[in-house]
């Protein structure tokens, strides 16, 4: 391919000319889409109306933006606590670009930039860019190490940071056509292709985004020298000879951070959950880019071992608090469990990859999944306060320390807030994709989407009042009558299925069929890969019609998870409910859901921004001493996961004894 260098002029061309290989499937921009929905424009909304400001008011409150200040002067002390503090400004950067790609805002376009000038004068000539190094070269901080890159394998965060500079630069530019952050990125990009490689230093970055961050680089501008550092991260992954490859201990033996061998011999989720989530990303864009194989086969093996053996029922990973990392096979505590909403945050942009380069609905079942629940229960509904944690169950006695029982407006570790800010407003981009003459449809949200059938633009008119209603409208509005298939994903859940593994299933098969009609017709259509795929000559008007089945469903685990014995979750449609102690007179640990128990769905507009709520009469059990308890029949109120801890604090849970029980129950 012919060199070209890079301009403000040639970025867009040379991007489209380095893309020789790529996801067979690509993802419709969320800026092709305006969404008109009632349950995501609200939220996104509030993120740019209350998340973003409100990030960066305490990026500036706590101190985070005046390290970039002292840095630019070389002095002053360091004065947040951790040395990756610099990417909290970096992610809401990011959100903010997203949110201006779509909704222009000249004050906050005009802050951006004062931001951007703040972090231009702390960046080094050479295009170093670490705070917590640069204020002061002779006292770093004590997780820096006395020279640069020195500690990146475990503690610095040097690249960790400058991923985070990465990501946000290329949404930046994206969004505005502004250089401003583009060219710090690229700089400090230089620098680090300049110091790793085979031929150079060697590390594996010891928290992994910057190979995703290089990747985005890489797109925009082409230079293979981003892709190639990328990869070469990624592989130089499990050969260092320093660790105890005789320990079981994740630290001294390297797998805390995916580090115990090389990539392509793991067969397992292992680690710290953020990092692995953002390291089989970047793998799946180096694979998709490169064609590597090896990659691929590694990343599809760890895959199937995180949903079929280390991923809870609400899509949450990273079961084991101390690390926030992934445990065993099948340990999947509740009382303890972590599920940071970070690793959530992660696991959808790994799952929406893994869609791009397979094509299966599985991959995008576990992305619904873990959005609807496990990671919007990270966010209140006030859109400032947050989980860094999310729990399974909250006691009225005996809570686990570390365990949140309630929200925080901010944490010392703030990753999760800013993460949040830089998730939501992209959401749109995840409803659509296309690959060739099909068009995929895989979330359900309501919208006027721009996209092409073949080489046709097409506009489609998303109507619903998804999750709490399964009727689906999908308006088809092509400039000409094309021929081409439009691929529904009809979700695991209608399909009986609970996960698309063997971790969790339904108690009873749901005999209510998915029916699809065309322009009022029923259809017979064939489901591939999950996918109710329609060919069709399109013309403008046409309607397709879904109707998803959305019974109240009984979930169990697999035996081998201990603490979900004889024990059930309840789910609708894409939603997984939990009981809180508001609805149920003040405590649920003493809910019993006998076999057969009924639920009725109502929804109540008043209630939580707006939800549907399970009701029905269960039992409630009294332990009068450790031989006899008896149980009391009482109204019973389930909520959504993810609106749980919005009302104060006090007792929740998600799994259900369905037997009399005491050590379980009490």
């Amino acid at each position: 391919m012919k060199q070209f260098i890079v301009s403000c002029c040639m970025l867009s061309s040379v991007a489209v000319m380095a893309q020789q290989k790529d996801y067979p499937i690509q993802a419709v921009d969320f800026t092709q889409v305006k969404l008109t929905d009632r349950f995501w424009l609200p939220r996104i909304e509030t993120n740019r109306t209350v998340t973003i400001p409100a990030s960066f008011a305490r990026c500036e409150s706590t101190g985070r933006v005046k390290n970039f200040v002292m840095a630019a002067q070389k002095n002053g002390k360091f004065c947040t606590t951790y040395p990756f503090d610099d990417t909290d400004i970096y992610k809401t950067i990011e959100g903010a670009s997203f949110s201006l790609a779509v909704h222009p805002d000249p004050k906050l376009d005009a802050y951006v930039d004062s931001l951007i000038h703040i972090i231009k004068e702390a960046q080094e000539p050479d295009g170093y860019l670490y705070t917590a190094r640069t204020i002061n070269p002779a006292a770093a901080h004590s997780w820096a190490g006395k020279e640069r890159w020195e500690k990146e394998r475990e503690l610095s965060h040097e690249l960790y940071n400058a991923g985070h500079l990465y990501e946000a630069a290329a949404a930046h530019y994206m969004a505005t056509k502004k250089r401003n952050l583009l060219d710090i990125a690229l700089k400090n990009a230089d620098l680090v292709c300049s110091v790793f490689g085979p031929d150079k230093k060697h590390v594996a970055p010891g928290h992994e985004i910057v190979e995703m961050g290089l990747v985005k680089l890489y797109r925009l501008t082409g230079k293979q020298a981003y892709l190639n550092t990328a990869k070469f991260f990624i592989e130089e992954r499990g050969h260092y000879a320093g660790y105890d490859t005789k320990s079981t201990d994740p630290w001294k033996n390297g797998a805390y951070w995916q580090d115990d061998k090389p990539l392509v011999q793991q067969q397992e989720a292992e680690g710290h959950a953020v990092r692995a989530g953002y390291l089989y990303s970047a793998v799946a864009d180096v694979a998709a880019l490169t064609n590597d194989t090896a990659l691929l086969h590694a990343i599809d093996r760890i895959w199937e071992n995180t949903v079929s053996k280390k991923m809870y029922v609400q899509g949450s990973i990273g079961a084991r608090g101390d690390g926030e990392r992934f445990g065993n096979n099948y340990e999947l505590p509740n009382a303890t469990a972590y599920n940071e909403t970070c690793a959530a945050i992660a696991n959808v942009y790994w799952n929406q990859r893994m869609f791009l380069l397979h094509g299966d609905s599985k991959y995008i079942d576990i992305l619904e999944k873990t959005l609807y629940n496990g990671l919007i229960s990270g966010i209140g509904l006030d859109g400032k306060s947050f989980f860094y944690t999310n729990a399974m169950q909250v006691k009225g006695h005996n809570n686990p320390g570390g365990l949140e029982e309630e929200r925080s407006g901010w944490f010392e570790c703030s990753c999760c807030p800013t993460n949040l800010a830089r998730l939501i407003p992209s959401i749109p981009g995840y409803i659509y994709a296309q690959r060739d003459n099909k068009l995929f449809i895989n979330l359900f949200i309501s919208g006027d989407a721009r996209v092409n059938i073949g080489h046709t633009p097409v506009q489609i008119i998303q109507q619903n009042n998804y999750p709490w209603e399964g009727a689906l409208s999908f308006t088809i509005q092509p400039q000409k009558t094309v021929d081409g298939d439009i691929l529904i994903r009809i979700p695991g859940w209608a399909r009986n299925q609970a996960m698309p593994s063997e971790l969790y299933h339904f108690q009873s098969a749901d005999t209510n069929q998915v029916t699809i009609k065309v322009n009022g017709l029923p259809i017979t259509y064939t489901l591939e890969n999950g996918y109710a795929s329609i060919n069709h000559k399109w013309k403008k008007g046409d309607v397709i019609t879904v109707n998803l089945p959305m019974e109240v469903r009984r979930v169990t685990a697999d035996q081998r998870i201990k603490d979900d014995i004889d024990k059930v979750a309840l789910q609708r449609g894409p939603l997984i409910y939990c009981a809180e102690w508001a609805d149920n007179a003040g405590k649920t640990d003493n809910i019993l859901l006998a076999p057969g128990t009924a639920f009725s769905p109502v929804f109540m507009p008043g209630l939580l921004n707006g939800i549907m709520v399970l009701k029905g009469t269960v039992s409630k059990v009294v332990i009068e001493n450790a031989q006899k308890a008896t149980t009391i029949s009482n109204p019973f109120v389930a909520i959504p996961y993810y609106a749980w801890a919005n009302r104060g604090k006090g007792e929740m849970t998600l799994w259900f004894p369905e037997k009399l029980n005491y050590l379980t129950i009490n």
